[in-house]
């Protein structure tokens, strides 16, 4: 037997001004054919899982078509015009197939297709016919609608944020597939779509309120005749119809099961939903607390999230512990300062405006004069499990400056989400030297951060990425929605 394997995957936070180009995509991940083994083989993500586990089964694998780009603004109409039709004839050249193990991330918005992910699968499913079963794995940040379930025979989200389990569901989902083109069972999932968002800061599954929410997951997943249950907690930096919570089951043959299992998540989840409303403290209030607590302190700035799309470049934090004069470190894109620096040489003093590029939301370039302490090319490897299940990361020529202040400060070339501790190990600066690190992140840095930190807090920065979505200015959600609306 022969499946075949694809993956388009992009967070697309609409609330940002610029747009996701196809270059974005090529500095990412633009692959065609057995490249794809070859890049995605090693990692911890959820197409290794696809590789490992039909070699497992003793299926053929054939790697087709993988695209992935940071999460930023909205992809364009040509980018997305072009992944699909790549993504096609790599299709239609790859000859038949048994079935298809299908990799998007359910957050995709492009301009001409708000539902990208449910265009693209719709699309595909209307090119292999309705007999070849297609198994989808998704990010639980997902904002599910009808047709990625319709184009679907089985959706099997993450179970983890952080997202430690990618590589596991990628293995899941080859043997769900294996077993379906055995004849061992028929996957018949249903879904639910509860009318209310839950904070972002409220999504961490080791800590409630997330926790309990996915225990109730677990134990609906135990029973006789389940083959799958997942949870989607939404992705709430999406202007779009679908924007909010889901679940969705997978049972053998049996529809009313399935629609039965999802229907009372949702209730439960609309029971409990002012305990997913979540409650942030501000900067100043946040900058306090960790300069009262045994050191380092994570500081996790939620406004400024780079696995949320947000800029990266946001300066609130630094400016507070700046002023201070904390001993801290903050990671800033910004390809301007970062080249000066490089111009000037390691140990160089001299006067730099950093950060605070993109837009007066996220907070002023931070001024100071600074000491250069060193230069990098901006690479590094991760080879423990950590959020995203990448292994490679490229931030660009990279430089570290210090303020006379004591805060250290990380000049990348490119957006960088904080999913590794080596982003600051591989550019020699020591977590255990700080009273404060700042993470651009809500949840996905903890896998990383929570080993040396002896606490982490959540910042309510303002942004794009802010962790009170009524703030930000939706024109296309449904309604009612909680907590927009009371339902």
């Amino acid at each position: 037997m022969r499946v075949g394997i694809i993956a388009l995957q992009h967070e697309s936070n609409t609330f940002l001004p610029t747009r996701t180009t196809l270059e974005d995509f090529r500095r990412g991940v633009l692959l065609k054919g057995e490249p794809i083994a070859r890049h995605y083989a090693p990692s911890r993500h959820e197409v290794g899982g696809f590789l490992d586990g039909l070699t497992t089964e003793r299926i053929e694998a054939v790697p087709i078509f993988a695209a992935w780009a940071t999460p930023a603004g909205t992809v364009t109409t040509e980018c997305y015009q072009a992944l699909l039709e790549q993504m096609l004839a790599q299709l239609d050249a790859a000859g038949k197939f048994d079935g298809l193990l299908v990799a998007p991330h359910g957050a995709g918005v492009s301009e001409n297709e708000p539902d990208m992910d449910g265009h693209w699968l719709t699309v595909l499913r209307q090119r292999v016919g309705a007999t070849i079963p297609i198994i989808c794995t998704l990010d639980p940040h997902a904002n599910l609608s009808p047709r990625m379930v319709a184009a679907c025979d089985a959706i099997i989200a993450y179970r983890t944020n952080p997202h430690l389990d990618q590589r596991a569901r990628g293995v899941e989902a080859a043997r769900l597939l294996a077993r379906t083109l055995r004849g061992e069972v028929k996957p018949t999932q249903a879904a639910a779509f509860p009318p209310l968002a839950i904070n972002i800061a409220c999504q961490e599954t080791d800590a409630e309120p997330a926790r309990t929410l996915m225990a109730r997951v677990e134990a609906i997943r135990s029973q006789r005749g389940v083959l799958s249950a997942s949870a989607l907690f939404g992705f709430p930096y999406a202007d779009v119809a679908e924007i909010g919570s889901a679940f969705v089951l997978v049972t053998d043959n049996d529809s009313n099961g399935a629609q039965k299992h999802a229907d009372e998540l949702a209730a439960w989840l609309v029971d409990h939903r002012h305990d997913f409303v979540g409650a942030l403290p501000g900067v100043d209030e946040a900058v306090e607390q960790a300069t009262c607590l045994d050191g380092p302190v994570c500081l996790l700035d939620v406004g400024d999230n780079v696995g949320g799309g947000s800029p990266g470049d946001g300066t609130l934090l630094a400016h507070a512990l700046h002023a201070r004069d904390v001993r801290g470190f903050v990671a800033l894109f910004d390809p301007e300062a970062s080249q000066r620096a490089h111009h000037a040489g390691a140990g160089a003093s001299m006067h730099l405006d950093m950060g605070g590029r993109t837009d007066p939301l996220h907070g002023p370039p931070l001024r100071a004069t600074v000491k250069v302490l060193s230069l990098h090319d901006g690479r590094f490897t991760e080879t423990q499990a950590r959020h995203g299940g990448r292994t490679s990361y490229e931030m660009g020529p990279t430089a570290i400056v210090e303020t006379p202040s004591g805060l250290t400060i990380q000049l990348t070339t490119r957006r960088t989400p904080p999913f590794s501790l080596n982003q600051l190990t591989s550019c020699g600066v020591d977590p255990a030297q700080y009273q404060v690190l700042v993470a651009k992140g809500v949840n996905a840095p903890v896998a990383a951060y929570k080993p040396v930190c002896r606490h982490l807090i959540r910042v309510n920065t303002p942004g794009v990425t802010t962790a009170d979505m009524t703030q930000l200015p939706f024109r296309h959600r449904r309604r009612p929605m909680f907590p927009f609306e009371e339902i």
